[in-house]
């Protein structure tokens, strides 16, 4: 099933095609799943079952390919925090390194 737009990868912000997101699709920078939760412009970590879509089925792996009717690619740039995380947490590493 080929969407409406295409969008970016939840991981690494990489720009997919709306070609990209089948079922057994993965991202060609980070190999990461793009019908996944995550990448779903339903997902919500406040929501019931993380999804805004309330008659979605819930699905327990929010970062592996799935099955859901409901999927919308999110538009805009993927997990913004993940590289802020990232770097956190090199930060830290770096800073209480044992010499």
């Amino acid at each position: 099933m080929a969407y409406d737009k295409g969008g970016n990868c939840w991981h690494c912000s990489s720009s997919l095609t709306a070609l990209d997101y089948g079922r057994a699709d993965t991202c060609r920078k980070c190999g990461r799943d793009t019908k996944t939760c995550r990448a779903c412009e339903f997902y919500d970590r406040s929501s019931n079952n993380e999804c805004r879509e309330s008659q979605a089925e819930r699905v327990v792996e929010k970062e592996r390919s799935n099955f859901c009717d409901y999927f919308k690619p999110k538009s805009g740039i993927g997990d913004a925090n993940a590289k802020a995380r990232e770097d956190m947490k090199a930060a830290a590493e770096a800073l209480f390194k044992k010499k």
